[in-house]
């Protein structure tokens, strides 16, 4: 095993949890500076990290207990809750490139009031919230969403192997 990947295993709970607060913070630029609206499906992907970051706070929080085990059930959940995001990502990359049908709460086609919505009304937005099947930005040919089903499960493999990897100090 890699001497830079072995200390991040060790330490995954917290290491998922800055991961999930940096793709929070690159999402959040990312509609801030550069002026990506986000759709709903958007905001449901946000979701996942914020619940990654919850996960992993706590998760290393309860590695310090005399506890055996609750280090590797954190890894498990971590891998359950990213393996989650990649499956609404990967959803709303499929969307994007028009391989099914998006939501018909952002898709054009009717539907009730989404999430996205609802906040650009509470903003003050003069615009239409985004549609979940058009990709508003690229780059090398993959959407924020098709970059976020590649970040997630990397992410998923790093808390598998965080979970599975000998030599714990919690077992």
């Amino acid at each position: 095993m890699s001497s830079v990947v072995r200390p991040v295993l060790k330490l995954w709970p917290l290491a998922a949890a800055c991961a999930s607060a940096a793709m929070l913070a690159i999402a959040h630029a990312s509609e801030r500076f550069g002026g990506l609206a986000p759709c709903t499906l958007c905001y449901y992907q946000r979701d996942v990290y914020w619940a990654a970051l919850g996960v992993g706070i706590v998760g290393f929080a309860l590695t310090y207990l005399p506890i055996d085990g609750l280090g590797r059930a954190a890894d498990a959940v971590l891998a359950l809750v990213f393996l989650a995001g990649a499956g609404i990502a990967a959803y709303h990359a499929g969307a994007e490139w028009k391989w099914w049908p998006g939501p018909t709460t952002c898709s054009g086609g009717g539907g009730s009031v989404g999430a996205a919505d609802l906040h650009a009304f509470l903003n003050g937005a003069k615009y239409a919230a985004p549609r979940c099947d058009e990709a508003a930005w690229r780059m090398l040919g993959l959407s924020m969403a098709g970059w976020n089903v590649l970040v997630s499960l990397g992410l998923v493999a790093l808390s598998l192997a965080a979970a599975t990897r000998t030599g714990r100090q919690d077992d």
